[in-house]
């Protein structure tokens, strides 16, 4: 699978002007330099109020230092806070041009990392990254880089951490437990079935009793 996992930097996302209009202008609930222990003399009253696109841009600078955040995620963090949507969109955008903001980055390593750590399939990603607000066509383009032969291997491999769990089940059961944790994860039905029966005929299952648990066709 091809790796694309480069974010912009959180450092980046805090200089130049809009860095220096977050500096300079404390956000909801934070204390200015005025009020940080005397560090400046305080000029209370004297500046004018932030406009609603110098107040996008602090809300969206300090969401993306936290972590890598899609257009649609910060958007909807604009609406709560009651940032006009005209000012919202010209923020938006102006990040976007910049390499702040990019969903299709976003999705890359989303794919990458949730994969790699926690063993989901391309079906329970790509339902992930539509509740984040990436676009059909870039989902696609992330999660068809992880094709049918890694989710398989990836397959076996949680299958192999989970059977020793299910030693002393009986086989119908253990079958059951070990299918829907893949099925969970977004495995489809008769490649879990497939991979989980392999491993339970390498620990000596009868794979003629196997056989009747996998689907038709």
């Amino acid at each position: 699978m091809t790796r694309r996992t480069e974010w912009p930097c959180s450092e980046d996302a805090g200089s130049g002007a809009a860095g220096d209009a977050e500096t300079r202008s404390p956000g909801p609930g934070r204390p200015g330099r005025e009020d940080s222990g005397g560090f400046a003399p305080s000029r209370a009253g004297t500046e004018p109020p932030r406009t609603p696109e110098e107040q996008a841009r602090a809300i969206c600078l300090r969401l993306l230092t936290g972590s890598p955040r899609t257009r649609k995620q910060l958007g909807d963090a604009l609406r709560q806070r009651g940032i006009p949507e005209e000012a919202a969109e010209e923020v938006l955008s102006r990040f976007e041009d910049v390499g702040l903001i990019d969903d299709a980055a976003f999705a890359d390593a989303w794919v990458e990392s949730r994969h790699r750590g926690r063993g989901l399939a391309r079906r329970a990603l790509a339902r992930e990254l539509r509740t984040k607000g990436v676009d059909s066509t870039l989902i696609d383009e992330a999660v068809g880089r992880l094709d049918a032969e890694q989710e398989e291997t990836t397959a076996r491999e949680l299958v192999e951490r989970k059977l020793r769990t299910t030693r002393g089940l009986d086989r119908d059961k253990r079958l059951r437990r070990l299918a829907g944790m893949l099925a969970r994860k977004g495995y489809p039905e008769g490649l879990a079935l497939r991979v989980v029966r392999r491993a339970l005929e390498e620990e000596g299952e009868d794979p003629e009793l196997l056989e009747q648990h996998l689907p038709e066709g």
